[in-house]
């Protein structure tokens, strides 16, 4: 046999081998593959992020525009707020305008009646205008309002230790109807909320709206001492009332704080007034808003509206040879008092509750607490029930929706359908879901003390602000307030502007009935251990982020234009020598807040 013949009968042989050796290996090599992965330890698949959540900011609207991060080291309270005054604005004084007064004189069954309303606006203010011994100018509309006032309109408030006074205004029922009921809610409110409501704009409320700005300015310059007091001017309802006053007090800081969104341009040009409002508004020193998105809206207004000089870099506005400035202020409440032992626990309250309703103990409690007004959402969350009853029919019987629903505007067409649209829908889902003894969905449209809201809140399982639009919703941050005992989970609308705030809570989309349902099942499921380490975390933002560090941060920015406006009159005098030798300088014991934003 040669050696050729030899080659060519070896080689197939040699490459089958070859062949099925490397067959071998890739088949063990195959099965191990599947043994492992078959042994490993399972891997727990996330919960889809619902879109909302997946949109979320990464800084809290409080954490954004320059502030320093030493200013979260600072414990805003009364105190303090008494040492920026007495540091930074001595012997000021301070003029409080709004609508809604804080304290209403009711005539009653047994006599006349001192009644709180319920208003955000209220719960905010408040504290701030008692701690700084300030004058709170509003309308005088209670039943009693006049027979309880002295002889200049004032009331010394609250009853209990009197701290400041309440001016009262009075308006015709014309004045009433034509300035609050028609320009501002049934025109600037729709306008400034995306819930599809149309504005609606008369010529004669018009005209009110300008006769009743010019009374309160009249009220203001009435009862300024001095030719610089600090105007807190407040809402939608006094777009006019910065530029009346600065007419008559041109050395005043006037402070405006609009409380609801302010519309993108487009949205805002459909108002026919929409220059005099916008030039009412830059009579201000400084123009606040809840979140630099609706400051960024209003910009742009004044840019496409106005001859102006806008500098966004500085958020300033220059107009009729004055500038204002434009900055976020997210409002918040006033921090509960230290618990004591004698406060109700979350148990009695929510025992108290139960018993209140006629509910079963074994029921999960949901809440809502809102005006009846149609940016709420509160028709979405009832819907948002609907479909979870339908994906999760084995919660039936075991879920209670309580909503306390405040009548509001009640003589407005728009709220008088929506009350009617409440009452329907709620009677159909308990219906198709209820049973003897058991209502899904208790709706009641009454007032409540803000006692007895703790006491619901307190109660809850889980607290449902599900708001279209909505500038703030203090709701949201009284129910983390109130859960001293970290339980309890918020679901919160992304279009209210407390989802800048507190990320820890369940962000939804209000329009999404079925992502709404989903997340009342994610917030009744949670572990308690998640509850607790979310509410840990929202009620250290609320702490932090409290009403007097909102009061503070505007009166902070006053303060800083104040003394510019002295540097300026002395000239290039340098501050040591614009300061008397015998009075040293005080302690700046807040110089960190907001220093770098003027």
């Amino acid at each position: 046999m040669t050696a050729d013949s030899l080659y060519t009968d070896i080689t197939p042989i040699l490459l089958w081998t070859v062949l099925g050796f490397s067959l071998v290996i890739s088949v063990a090599a195959l099965t191990t593959v599947i043994v492992l992965l078959r042994n490993r330890p399972a891997i727990v698949k996330a919960a889809p992020m619902p879109a909302a959540a997946a949109s979320a900011p990464l800084l809290r609207e409080s954490e954004k525009n320059g502030r320093s991060p030493e200013e979260a080291l600072i414990h805003w309270s009364p105190e303090m707020l008494k040492q920026i005054l007495a540091a930074e604005l001595p012997d000021t004084e301070l003029i409080v305008v709004s609508n809604r007064e804080p304290y209403v004189h009711e005539h009653g069954p047994g006599g006349v009646e001192l009644k709180v309303p319920a208003s955000g606006l209220v719960s905010a203010l408040e504290p701030i205008t008692r701690t700084c011994a300030g004058t709170w100018i509003a309308h005088g509309g209670g039943s009693a309002d006049r027979e309880t006032a002295d002889a200049n309109d004032h009331v010394m408030v609250p009853p209990d230790a009197p701290a400041y006074t309440l001016r009262r205004v009075w308006l015709s029922e014309e004045e009433y109807k034509g300035y609050y009921l028609g320009f501002a809610n049934e025109g600037l409110w729709p306008l400034c909320h995306i819930a599809f409501e149309r504005p609606i704009f008369r010529a004669a409320d018009w005209e009110c709206y300008q006769a009743v700005n010019r009374k309160f300015a009249d009220a203001v310059v009435q009862e300024a001492k001095t030719k610089r007091p600090i105007v807190l001017v407040q809402d939608y309802h006094f777009a006019l009332l910065p530029r009346l006053v600065r007419e008559q007090l041109p050395e005043a800081i006037i402070i405006t704080f609009w409380h609801i969104p302010w519309p993108n341009s487009e949205v805002f040009s459909v108002c026919p007034w929409r220059e005099q409002i916008l030039d009412g508004m830059l009579g201000s020193s400084i123009l606040g808003f809840h979140i630099q998105l609706h400051c960024n809206n209003f910009i742009e207004s004044v840019d496409r509206f106005l001859e102006s000089r806008v500098d966004r870099e500085g958020a300033a506005i220059s107009y009729g040879g004055r500038t204002t400035l434009v900055h976020s202020y997210p409002i918040s409440i006033e921090w509960p008092e230290q618990t004591t032992p004698r406060r109700r626990t979350s148990a009695w309250a929510r025992r108290r509750v139960l018993e209140r309703f006629n509910l079963r103990p074994d029921v999960k409690l949901a809440v809502g607490v809102e005006r009846l007004d149609y940016t709420k959402g509160i028709l979405d969350r009832f819907h948002a029930m609907d479909e979870f009853f339908q994906q999760h029919s084995d919660w039936i019987g075991r879920l209670v929706f309580l909503q306390i629903a405040a009548p509001s505007r009640s003589s407005l067409p728009a709220y008088q359908a929506l009350y009617q649209e409440c009452q329907t829908l709620v009677e159909e889902i308990n219906a198709r879901y209820g049973s003897e003894g058991y209502q899904p969905i208790v709706l009641i449209p009454e007032h409540h003390d803000q006692h007895e809201l703790s006491d619901l809140y307190r109660a809850a399982d889980l607290c449902v602000v599900s708001s279209l639009h909505d500038g703030m919703n203090l709701v949201a941050k009284e129910f983390v307030a109130a859960r001293d005992d970290e339980a309890g989970v918020l679901v919160l609308s992304a279009f209210a502007g407390a989802s800048r705030e507190l990320l820890e809570a369940i962000i939804v989309n209000p329009f999404d009935a079925s992502g709404m349902g989903e997340a009342f099942y994610q917030a009744l499921t949670m572990p308690i251990e998640e509850q607790r380490m979310r509410m840990r975390r929202l009620r250290e933002v609320v702490r932090s982020n409290n009403v007097y560090r909102w009061a503070g941060s505007m009166l902070m920015d006053a303060a800083r234009l104040r003394q510019r406006e002295q540097f300026r009159e002395l000239g290039s005098m340098p501050a040591s020598a614009a300061t008397p030798a015998a009075s040293p300088p005080p302690a700046r014991v807040i110089e960190t807040p907001m220093k770098a934003r003027v």
